[in-house]
């Protein structure tokens, strides 16, 4: 399978929490042909055709539209996920079909120890903004009371499935045992076999469809995680005229950036972390410049190196999930997007080689920028000297002294303290952010190129704190 040429190559021990730079140079043919993988996942005219081909199948078949959803019910987000079930199947004439499943398995899930408590941090940061609740400062839930919780869902119907997902997760993120406790006896529970079976098959029929995740909506053919993709599901439902009252407003749209009204002084600072090689990195990168312009804030560019390059492999159906997934944000954005050449290894090391030197004269952002706009929607190939040079030269930087720079290995330290610095607030993934104060308090620590509008919220409610509560 095409995918094998992407697996990275280690060659070089990489370091705790997954730092340093292993080395991932994979030949010309190799980069050409991922490369070409990439652009048909990200191509939205293929995924128009097969939609189309998708319905003319079920059509064919004589099977309803069918939604299928995937509950882990130790995971926060498909807490949220629940909240909103109910208005879903009320609000689309689907066939709603709900399974229960385990954590991701594998490769699929770097950081684990790490995701947990990040994804409960989250929650507690965005629930209120969609109307959500996810109370915080919850302990997590051990072993015990997950098994508990488990048994109790799987006693539900599809139809009961939603408000039982929602009645589980208040008892399963809450301070009291005895919630869970007095849950099983108001509602009953299934067997340990019985449960283990029903997530056993969840397991199995998201494997089968193709992912790995909880909190997944599935639909023919494409997945939409969580309450963060859900208004990707119903503009296609949408479309094909199945919202009950005809309505085109969807019911859990996206938070929109805020660049104002109020605007900063300097007082904040804005570090934005970005991998080069990032697609949710390169489709927000200029965005995130915009905003930091428009609210006056200081803006600092730490990229650190690709997961890829700091140990963790990433499998075929998480990559094609990611490419699929950021053309869909990118089309939302009115990005063009997707004509990839991958700049794994070698022009990721030459780019940071020459961060540094960028920085010195105030264009270290634009150096990233330019890189990631050349290779990610203009199809540019970095490992060439050619290709470096446009971005050199597309940065306002001098290409003669950068091309005396280029191997220069310096720059594995800065890069690196980036990371260590983003792992220290309980990041790992890109792009992630911190929004500073000026004593260099973090104000805010968040991860996903969909959490800008969070970042524009905060920067909008600390100003009109300085300024009296107005």
């Amino acid at each position: 399978m095409l995918w094998h040429l992407y697996e990275p190559t280690m060659t070089q021990p990489t370091f705790k929490k997954m730092g340093g730079a292993s080395n991932s140079d994979p030949s010309a043919l190799r980069r050409w042909a991922t490369s070409m993988l990439m652009r048909r996942f990200a191509s939205l005219s293929q995924r128009d055709k097969q939609r189309v081909r998708f319905e003319k199948q079920r059509q064919r078949r004589g099977e309803p539209h069918r939604v299928e959803y995937f509950h882990q019910v130790e995971d926060p987000y498909s807490h949220l996920s629940a909240q909103v079930l109910g208005r879903f199947t009320d609000a689309y004439d689907v066939e709603f079909v709900p399974h229960m499943v385990g954590a991701p398995p594998g490769a699929n899930a770097p950081e684990p120890e790490m995701l947990l408590p990040y994804s409960q941090h989250d929650c507690e940061l965005v629930a209120s903004h969609f109307g959500l609740r996810f109370l915080p400062g919850i302990k997590p839930p051990n072993r015990n009371r997950i098994d508990l919780a488990n048994r109790v869902l799987a006693g539900a119907s599809s139809s009961t499935f939603g408000e039982r997902a929602i009645q589980v997760g208040d008892a399963l993120w809450s301070n009291s045992d005895q919630e869970l406790d007095a849950l099983e006896i108001q509602l009953g529970s299934s067997s340990a076999s019985d449960a283990e079976k029903q997530l056993n098959d969840g397991n199995a029929r998201r494997a089968e469809l193709g992912h790995y995740s909880g909190a997944m909506f599935h639909y023919g053919g494409e997945w939409y995680w969580g309450i963060d993709r859900l208004y990707h599901l119903e503009q296609r439902l949408m479309a094909l005229g199945l919202r009950r009252d005809g309505s085109e407003q969807v019911l859990v749209p996206r938070p929109p950036v805020e660049s104002g009204p109020l605007r900063d002084d300097g007082s904040l600072t804005l570090e934005f972390f970005p991998s080069i090689r990032s697609p949710y990195s390169s489709i927000i990168f200029d965005r995130v410049v915009e905003l930091a312009e428009d609210a006056g804030v200081k803006m600092v560019t730490r990229p650190v190196l690709p997961m890829v390059m700091r140990g963790a492999p990433v499998t075929f159906i998480k990559g094609k999930y990611i490419f699929s997934d950021t053309a869909r944000e990118a089309e939302t954005l009115g990005l063009p997007w997707g004509h990839a050449y991958d700049p794994i290894g070698r022009p990721v090391r030459r780019a940071f080689a020459l961060f540094p030197w960028a920085e010195e004269q105030g264009k270290g952002a634009a150096l990233v920028g330019h890189f990631m706009r050349l290779a990610w929607r203009e199809g540019v190939n970095t490992d060439t000297l050619k290709g470096l040079r446009r971005v050199v030269e597309a940065a306002g930087l001098d290409w003669s002294d950068a091309r005396q720079r280029i191997d220069d290995p310096a720059w594995e330290a800065v890069i690196e303290s980036h990371r260590t610095t983003m792992y220290a607030d309980g990041l790992w993934g890109v792009p992630s952010y911190r929004l500073l104060d000026d004593d260099g308090t973090s104000l805010l620590s968040i991860w996903g190129q969909d959490r800008l509008w969070l970042v524009s919220r905060t920067i909008q409610a600390t100003l009109r704190e300085q300024q009296g509560g107005a």
